[in-house]
């Protein structure tokens, strides 16, 4: 996913407010943790700074 300025804005409004659910672009994720946003705000923060390694894995868990 190439993450833009607006979901790095997003997530920084959620982890602001205490929220744990983020809408981007055409998706919506929640998170588990606040320690799991912080690293995915990080790895947003790298990629539009051009530092981005290119994987992000994502496990996801049914909340049945």
């Amino acid at each position: 996913m190439a993450w833009t300025q607006s979901d790095l804005d997003a997530i920084e409004k959620a982890i602001a407010t205490g929220a744990r659910r983020v809408r981007y672009q055409t998706h919506e994720v929640e998170y588990q943790s606040l320690s799991d946003m912080l690293k995915v705000r990080q790895i947003i923060k790298d990629e539009l700074a051009g530092n981005s390694p290119g994987v992000v894995l994502t496990e996801y868990q049914s909340g049945a």
